[in-house]
């Protein structure tokens, strides 16, 4: 199984009065993450991500909503110099909406951008349920064949969260 793995760099203000990322701030980590994963960035030129394939800014045709999120914390992320690594896979495509999943880990001073996981003991894992919308109408659009083929060679399985009883 293949995943993205993209390094987010932790800020000062990310910690709390604990000093580990607050609760808020990892869905910001995770929101770095995705950004850097899944919108063009015309400026990356050859060293733009595989998956990024989605228009930004005002005049892009299609918007991106955040329908549903969901994160179990596992332990505590205190501030480090180094990047934590976020691997993100898709753990769904439908028809016009996409599946993030997301751990966060360690990070190294040089990863790859994809691969298999790290293999370590994660500090979060999370869901992000994205929804494409016609800038123009509001409504969401079906995910084009660019899109597809852009994600589908990082489908997997989704994630589970444990539940309480």
């Amino acid at each position: 199984m293949t995943r993205l793995h993209v390094p987010v760099p932790l800020r000062w203000s990310d910690l709390d009065a604990y000093a580990h990322v607050n609760n808020v701030e990892m869905f910001r980590l995770l929101e770095d993450a995705r950004i850097t994963a899944f919108w063009v960035h015309p400026e990356a030129g050859e060293d733009a991500w595989p998956t990024a394939v989605l228009e930004t800014g005002p005049h892009a045709g299609s918007h991106t909503l955040v329908a549903r999120q969901e994160i179990q914390y596992l332990r505590p992320l205190a501030f480090t110099r180094t990047p934590v690594r976020v691997e993100l896979w898709v753990g769904h495509l439908g028809g016009a909406s996409i599946e993030v999943c997301y751990e966060v880990h360690d990070g190294a001073a040089t990863f790859a951008r994809t691969g298999p996981t790290s293999g370590g003991a994660p500090y979060a894992k999370a869901t992000t349920t994205i929804v494409v919308v016609d800038a123009a109408t509001g409504r969401p659009r079906r995910l084009s064949e660019t899109e597809r083929a852009a994600w589908e060679p990082f489908v997997e399985d989704p994630l589970t969260f444990r539940r309480r009883t």
